[in-house]
């Protein structure tokens, strides 16, 4: 692996937490919203990240991270989860929303787990752009070496 394939690795970091952050602003969006039924109700979203390794350690390793046209190394997210955090229901007779019984359900969504994730995505995302410049100051470095 050479200094230029640290662009490619953490440039799909940044893109798998770019969808990260983008979940969770879309979980805090739909934290207060209601519905009829418990099926309907809004769930927290989680995204599943997983490792884009190069299958076969020792070859074409020096290459850089594309390979037919393939990303073999990096992260990426692999699958959208639905949070299994119970549904909550409460008693709004009044709402149109409501059920036969009176009950409207609220989304699972927790602001205070919410914005954990957030400061822990945000700062991995400034963790890889701080990669990526010091790998930049690197090369020019190298570069200036000759001179």
């Amino acid at each position: 692996m050479g200094i230029t394939d640290t662009f490619g690795i953490t440039g799909s970091a940044l893109s798998a937490q770019s969808v990260h952050i983008d979940m969770i602003a879309r979980n805090m969006a739909n934290a207060q919203v209601v519905s009829g039924s418990a099926q309907g109700a809004y769930r927290a979203q989680r995204p599943e990240f997983s490792a884009i390794l190069n299958s076969q350690f020792g070859q074409g390793m020096a290459n850089n991270s594309i390979f037919n046209g393939k990303q073999t190394d990096g992260v990426m997210v692999s699958a959208f989860n639905e949070s299994q955090a119970p549904i909550e229901r409460q008693r709004m007779p009044e709402s149109p929303m409501a059920d036969a019984d009176g009950f409207v359900y609220l989304s699972n969504v927790n602001m205070v787990e919410e914005m954990a994730f957030m400061m822990e995505a945000s700062r991995s995302y400034q963790s890889n752009v701080e990669v990526m410049n010091t790998a930049k100051q690197l090369m020019l470095s190298t570069l200036s070496i000759g001179k």
